[in-house]
Parts: C-alpha cells; structure tokens; sequence
C-alpha cells in the first residue's frame, strides 16, 4: 500500500474515532485533522474528554499562530504529564498541519484511552485483543484470526463475532462465504444499528485493500471488545437472576409440600383417633387378642411412618427458614392450623388416645406379671421421655446459629451412651415374653419401637448437626448456592469412608474428580498438601472453602438486587426487553413480568410499561429498607 494510502484510511477512521469522542460537547465535528486540529482548541476538548479533567485556560478563538501554538503546547504537556511517551512532536508540527505526526498522535492517545484497557491474561492490549478474538471465534472453521490486517478481508470474522455473542441478530450458517464484501457490509450495518459500534470504517478500507491497515483495524475492533464485553457483564446478571428465582421457586415447593404433608398427617392422626374412640369389644378373648394385634401392627407400621414424618416436617420447616434466612428473605410463617405447635398438641392428644386405647385393651388380658410390667414401663418411659425431649429439644432450636449448633454437639454427645439403655429394655421385653405378659398399662413403649425413635433421634441429631454446619459454611461463605453447598457435602460425605469427618489424599482426590476437577498426581498432591496446610487429611470446613475458591458465582439477596439494576443498564426500572436480552429463559421472563409491580413511564416521548425491581426486592429483602437509608446498595 502506498504511504499516501494507508495516510488516507488511517486519517479517515482517527477522524471518525475523534468526532465519537467530541459529540458529548457543543462542539462543531472535525473535517480534516490536518486543519480543524491546527488551533489546539478540539484537541484540548478531546483531552479534556478522555481524561475526565480541566486542562484550564486556554484561548477558545484563537486567531494568531503564537496562540495556536500555546493551545497546542498546552495539549502536549497535559499529555506528557499523564505519562504517555511522545517523540519528534511539537506544537508547530500540528499547528502547520503535519498529518503523519498527526496520526502518530491520534494513535498514542487511541492507545491509551482505548485500547489500552483491554488485558486477557495479563497480555499488552495487542496481543490481548487479538487473542480475544481468536478465542470468540475459535469455533468457525473459515475464520482464522492472525493479524489486525489480512484475517478480516473476507468479513467473516466480524460476522463471527456477532453471531457468538448475538446470534439472533445473523444466521452465519446461511451466509454466502464468498460474497465478502457483502458479508463486511452486513456486519457493519448491524454493528452500528443494533449494537451501537461507531462506524469508523467502511466496507472498502477493508475489502479492497491487500493489506488493510492495522492501526484503523484495531482502533474499530477495540470497539468491538468493549461492546460485547458490556453484553457478557449482563448476561451474567442474567443468570444471576434466574438462579435467584430458581432458588425461590425451589423455596416455595418446599413451602407447599410442608403444608400438603402437614394437613395430610393430621387428618391421619384424627381420623385414627376418631376409629379408636368408635371401636367396640365383644367380650372375647379372642376379639380382645385380635385389637390387641391390630393395635401392635399400628405401632410398628403406622405410628413409625408418622413418627418419621414428623420429624421430617420439623426438619423441613427449619430448613426453609434457614434458607429464607441465609438471603435475607421475609421468613415462613405457616398457618396456624399446620404449625408445629398444632402438630405438637394433636400429637399429645394421639399419645393419650393410644394410652385409652392400651388401657381398655389391657382390661381384657389379665395374664401379666405387674411387677414385671412395672419394671418394663419405668425403664421404656424413662428411655421415651429421653428421646421425646431430644425431639423438643430439636424442634425448639431457633435464633443464632453458632448457639444452635452448641446445643446440637451437646445432644450428641448425650445421646450416644444411652444405647445401653436399650440392652436393658430388650432384656426385659424378653422376659415379658417368656412370661407370655402381651400387654403393658404402665407405658406405650415397646423395644422395636424404642430403638426405632432411638435409631432415628440419633439420625435426627447428626443431619441436624450437618445442617447447621451446612448453613453456618453458607452464611460465612455467600457466594456458594444452597444447591451447590449441597451437592459439595453429600460428596464429602460419601467419600469419608472411615467416617473420621475428613478426607485423607486418595479419598479427597476422588472427590474432586467427582466434581469434574480433575489433575496430574503432582498437581494434585500439591493442592492437598496446601487446602490441609501440611496436615495428613482435608477438613470438612477446608474442603468447602477450597470449593468456595473454585465456585465463581454468588447469589446473595444483594447481589441479586445489583444483578437486576445492571440488566437494567442503571435505570431505577427494568423493562421486558431489558430480561429478554439478559437470555433469562422465556418462561422466567414471563413469570417475573406477572410478579414484579408494573408502572407506566415515558420513553422517548411515549408511554411503556416497565417493571419496579427495588419494589420487588422490597418485599423479598430483610432490611433493605435499613441500608437505603444507611446509603448502602
């Protein structure tokens, strides 16, 4: 290319890039830099712009040559005090219009204001850019990105680039590979229109030239990154929202299975009372046997399905509001009529229908040793208010929950020794059956159904502790989902084979790989040895905060809130083409338009109707109010 060529095209597009800058003032747009440069007055408004700062006086109508210089040597020293390097430039060299200085100038401040910015992988801005565009169109097989000059002729590459990040605005699929000036034009159009890229080249300083100029290429692409970089920061606001309303969506299951299960146990347990109450004897032995048996099979099948989902609902509930909890969320009151306390009172009246029920049972067997029934009840109601109080214990837990999880460690370890207990009771129950004693007056207990509840308070206790660990881990550490916090400890969990509550190097090594972090032998002992800092096995707090560090996304209430206001584009409402952009998926996209509150507001001078996401925060978000007012967002 010649040198008057590439001056040419490098002119033509510095000057677009010049005139995008200087739009934002009242100021006439350049026409030749060369000439509309000489006086140091744009100049200075374009300095002025970039650096966000007054250069301070300067004559704004200068007429003499001495005074287009000074305007011009004021320009010159505000950029060499920003530290930017300039050679063989002066004040005269732009006053007396020397366009390849001109250039060199343009470029330097492009550089630094523009291109200097971009960083992948602590690359300079040359060689960032460019492996930014090789990664973005790595996928297609015609597009080979080597240069800022020869790789962008045929036009692919600029179509590339939008169909990755925007493939709803090109089918590059049915693109003629061939039509390359086509190709270039169609991009260019749909850059400026739909994206809102400054137009600084046009089709032919591309196409028909061998060599296009590298300079003019990478001040236009350099656009390019920026704008598609804003897209990447909304999608993942994007997904950051869905995710939350996953999580409440999940919430809210959670709630209406508490309620369906809740109303269900306690129309069981009325209806059982109801039978109880409606059940006649025929004076037989033999009847008298035959209630006996049937009130036995309750005992061990019914009342132990019942005992479990009581536990389970107690558990479920505390689990919600812990969750609710961990992102600040308006907690879960149930209704009255399925709370826990109604559960606790229904249940008492069911143990006092089974003890009538026992009794006039027990009337019509008499053959029982007293003094051995005696023995049998002490010893079973004694273990049964033990296990009974562990369960109010549990289901009384509240409020912090470094407290809870005290009082936790102290019911596991009370718990544990107990079990002799149960030696003691199933000794006695053999003896009463050698005795041919059947029934019991003095208690409801029998051994299976002892160490049954025992076997399942002791259960209750250890996914208690979990769970609380669970939650104190999540509290602690926000940027880890309830989901994936989950899906982290049954791993743990699983691959703690001698249940020593932590994970030795080949146990923990497996336990990644199950998570797909996979390394060499090297990598990964190195790992271990620096998550268990030099010990001889991984922690369940270490092995989560190792996950923490590899798990980028973070889904508090807050975040979640900053996450609508960037979809938003930092408007105080959020439109539905402001989510459909976001690539939320359509079926959340409608669910939220149908929740969020909608106020009607002018754009452009028309009415549109919008959507008030700090409203819907509002009344999703514990405390928001407080850290409005608190200055804190």
């Amino acid at each position: 290319m010649a040198v008057e060529d590439w001056q040419k095209i490098q002119a033509k597009t510095f000057l677009k890039w010049l005139n995008t800058k200087i739009q934002v003032r009242d100021v006439k747009p350049a026409e030749s830099l060369q000439h509309d440069l000489s006086d140091g007055v744009i100049l200075i408004h374009l300095l002025e712009i970039l650096g966000n700062e007054s250069l301070g006086k300067y004559a704004s109508h200068p007429r003499l040559r001495v005074q287009k210089c000074e305007n011009v040597h004021k320009s010159l020293e505000y950029i060499r005090q920003r530290g930017i390097q300039l050679w063989n430039i002066g004040a005269e060299d732009i006053v007396d219009g020397n366009l390849k200085l001109i250039l060199g100038l343009l470029w330097t401040l492009i550089l630094r204001f523009t291109i200097n910015d971009i960083n992948e992988e602590g690359l300079t801005a040359k060689e960032g850019l460019l492996l930014w565009c090789q990664r973005k169109t790595a996928c297609y097989d015609e597009v080979d990105i080597r240069d800022f000059s020869t790789s962008w002729n045929d036009g692919l590459a600029f179509c590339a680039l939008l169909d990755i990040h925007r493939p709803d605005l090109i089918d590059y699929d049915q693109l003629d590979k061939s039509d390359h000036k086509g190709n270039m034009a169609l991009a260019f159009k749909i850059a400026t229109e739909e994206i809102g890229i400054p137009a600084l080249l046009d089709v032919e300083d591309v196409c028909d030239v061998a060599k296009p100029d590298e300079r003019s290429m990478m001040t236009y692409i350099a656009y390019w990154f920026h704008a598609f970089s804003h897209l990447d920061r909304i999608e993942t606001a994007g997904r950051r929202v869905e995710k939350f309303v996953e999580s409440m969506q999940g919430t809210w299951e959670m709630e209406h299975d508490y309620e369906r299960r809740m109303r269900e146990l306690l129309r069981q347990i009325a209806e059982r009372r109801k039978h109880w109450e409606t059940s006649k004897f025929t004076g037989t032995y033999l009847d008298a046997k035959q209630q006996s048996a049937e009130f036995s099979d309750y005992k061990r099948d019914i009342k132990r399905k019942w005992v479990t989902e009581k536990s389970d609902l107690v558990s479920l509930l505390g689990n919600i509001k812990a969750k609710l909890g961990t992102y600040r969320l308006k907690a879960y009151d149930p209704p009255k009529e399925l709370s826990p306390e109604t559960l606790d009172r229904e249940w008492n009246m069911l143990l006092q229908a089974e003890n009538k029920r026992s009794m006039l049972i027990n009337q019509k067997i008499r053959e029982v040793k007293e003094a051995l029934r005696r023995e049998f009840a002490d010893v079973a109601n004694e273990f049964g208010l033990i296990l009974n109080t562990v369960s109010l214990e549990l289901s009384g837990l509240d409020g912090d929950l470094e407290l809870q999880l005290r009082r936790v460690r102290t019911l596991h370890e009370n718990i544990v020794p107990i079990a002799r207990e149960l030696v003691k009771i199933k000794n006695l129950q053999d003896m009463c059956n050698e005795a041919n004693v059947e029934e019991n007056d003095y208690t409801v207990y029998n051994y299976e159904e002892l160490e049954y509840e025992y076997g399942l308070a002791k259960e209750s206790v250890a996914k208690k502790l979990s769970f609380l660990e669970n939650q104190i881990v999540a509290r602690n550490m926000t940027n880890l989902t309830p989901i994936q916090l989950e899906e982290f400890e049954s791993v743990f969990r699983h691959f703690d084979r001698d249940l020593t509550n932590s994970l030795h190097e080949l146990e923990f090594s497996a336990a990644l790989a199950s998570l797909g972090l996979v390394y060499d032998e090297q990598e990964m002992h190195e790992i271990f040895v620096d998550v268990s800092r030099g010990g001889k096995s991984v922690s369940f707090e270490q092995f989560i905060r190792f996950m923490v560090e590899e798990t980028e996304d973070q889904n508090s209430a807050e975040q979640v809130y900053q996450s609508f206001k960037e979809v938003a584009d930092g408007k105080p409402y959020v439109t539905e083409l402001d989510l459909r952009h976001s690539l939320i998926p359509e079926g959340m996209v409608e669910q939220l338009v149908k929740t969020m509150p909608a106020v009607e507001v002018e754009v452009d001078g028309n009415k549109e109707v919008v959507y008030d996401y700090e409203k819907y925060m509002e009344t999703l978000m514990r405390g928001l109010e407080d850290d409005k007012k608190n200055g804190r967002r």
